[in-house]
């Protein structure tokens, strides 16, 4: 309940502009036109947890659970509970809601999504329901999820947004789910219909006419996501009003700075309240050298984080604390051992772990993989390499695209370090706990593929998930914390927000703590 908090504060900015944008009649119709930086290889959310796959079929595809400024919110579900014991969890689905194919949604379609996608196909999820048994449906719109052991109802609330969008039963039962052609051409019930996807250059959502929501929404007549790889061509396509929105920090901080200051647009953080992330440093333990903790010690010590902070992030973010990020909640705190900005308590750890210098001054070599997520996680790479330079290790960059990336890191191991970035989704249950947790198979994305493996902590998270006093859960988090920073798996750098850049004719934009990936029924354009 710790999010519900933070996203609160920010509710009085949010009502402002909700209320800005309705003091004017709403003008329907229309195209609106989004960057996106890379093409997604999955268009199905309840098979890859990822913010490029929201950005695109977060309009085509609904969860049961939104959540808004003022809390979580019913979307295709409409109550739900727990029993006291939480082993039993109820939702109450929403009567009237048809696919886009004109068949009725049902708990048919939530049970087959959670029974064949969500608990073993889908990354985060798949941790997050390991003790689910079974999903009855006692009416057409009644689903009822089973566990083993107890699960939290504040856990199951918080996943729903992004680990909660069932698929048409009738369009996967009896075909291969992960080859089914609806992974690329998605049919949901949100307010935008699949049109078109032009390889390389764009996809299109067209108005969905039978919207639960009712005739009026949605606004628009059309969504229009370009791929725009290269940063400088976004950012010159936003100032000639070519596209009009860019989210994710998805081009140079020197030009979000720039237009940010043109009075046609709005930057910041709001609107991304939900997706607080991490720039990390991963480790390869398989690594002789990387398994020692002096190492690791010596290298976060040889991290200048205030520096970073300012001439990468621009003053957007602060250091990080371990996993659970500060707008984590009661499940966030910040008493926890920390590594201060100290280059000669980096090489003395190295002396005393024996790499000692050679005649050329270098201790030994790391080859390092940087995630091509944007040009912040590039700058964070470079850094890394200068600033290991300072204490005598040699790393060598290993650029690659996202595919390359993830077969190297998550499925091949092949690395030693890694940097790239990792979102908390509300609860640390959701995704974060997953980059500790040992027993994840190899190639899951996003999960612990570092060869780290500490029993304490698997019994933390493990029985953290599963405590139904939230007081006693976020001293189970605490812990966690704690291990980790002294474990040091992952460094949890710098916890920053994403920023997002739209042009001001965007009527209700970023009025909801993960805009970008919820559906714009409400968003309309004022010309």
């Amino acid at each position: 309940m710790g999010q519900l908090r933070l996203v609160g504060g920010a509710l009085g900015v949010a009502a402002a502009a909700l209320t800005a944008a309705h003091a004017q009649d709403v003008q329907r119709g229309g195209t609106v036109i989004v960057h996106v930086n890379a093409e997604q290889g999955v268009l199905n959310p309840a098979l890859r947890a990822s913010t490029g796959v929201y950005q695109i079929t977060g309009k085509f595809m609904e969860p049961l659970i939104e959540l808004t400024y003022e809390g979580y919110e019913g979307v295709l579900a409409t109550e739900w509970s727990s029993s006291a014991d939480g082993r039993e969890i109820s939702f109450t689905l929403r009567e009237g809601v048809n696919w886009h194919d004109g068949q009725p949604f049902t708990c048919e379609d939530v049970a087959f999504s959670a029974m064949n996608l969500w608990k073993p196909l889908l990354n985060y999820s798949s941790t997050l329901h390991a003790n689910l048994e079974a999903v009855d449906c006692p009416d057409p719109h009644r689903a009822v999820f089973r566990y083993s052991q107890p699960m939290p109802l504040e856990l199951i609330v918080a996943a729903m947004p992004d680990l909660g969008h069932p698929v048409p039963k009738h369009l996967y039962e009896g075909t291969d789910i992960l080859r089914n052609p609806h992974n690329q051409a998605p049919v949901g019930t949100g307010p935008f219909r699949f049109g078109e996807y032009e390889r390389g250059q764009y996809i299109i959502g067209l108005r969905n006419e039978d919207y639960w929501r009712g005739e009026e929404y949605p606004y628009l007549d059309r969504v229009i996501w370009r791929f725009i790889p290269d940063k400088a061509a976004a950012a010159a396509a936003l100032e000639a009003e070519e596209i009009m929105e860019s989210p994710f920090i998805g081009i140079s901080m020197e030009d979000m700075r720039r237009l940010g200051d043109d009075p046609r647009f709005d930057m910041g953080p709001q609107g991304f309240e939900a997706n607080t992330a991490h720039s990390t440093v991963e480790f390869n333990f398989r690594n002789p050298i990387l398994a020692d903790l002096r190492v690791r010690q010596a290298i976060y010590h040889a991290l200048d984080i205030d520096f970073a902070l300012q001439t990468i992030m621009r003053g957007y973010g602060q250091p990080g604390r371990g996993p659970i990020p500060s707008t984590g909640g009661e499940n966030y705190t910040d008493d926890v051992p920390t590594y201060a900005y100290d280059v000669e308590r980096a090489r003395q750890l190295l002396d005393e772990a024996g790499y000692a210098p050679g005649p050329d001054g270098i201790r030994f070599r790391l080859r390092h993989r940087p995630a091509p997520w944007g040009e912040y996680t590039q700058l964070w790479a470079e850094y890394f390499v200068q600033a290991m330079r300072e204490v005598g290790i040699a790393v060598e960059l290993v650029t690659n695209d996202a595919p390359g990336f993830l077969t190297g890191v998550y499925r091949d191991h092949d690395f030693d370090t890694a940097n790239g970035w990792h979102q908390f989704r509300s609860d640390p249950a959701v995704s974060t706990t997953v980059w500790l947790r040992s027993g994840a198979p190899a190639g899951t994305a996003w999960s612990n593929q570092f060869g780290y493996e500490s029993a304490e902590m698997d019994r933390l998270i493990d029985e953290a998930a599963q405590e139904l006093d939230p007081a006693r859960r976020a001293e189970l988090y605490h812990e966690v914390q704690r291990l980790a920073m002294t474990d040091l798996p992952v460094i949890f750098a710098i916890e920053h927000p994403f920023l997002g850049i739209s042009n001001r004719k965007l009527m209700n934009h970023h009025n909801t703590p993960r805009w970008d990936s919820s559906s714009w029924y409400d968003l309309w354009v004022a010309e």
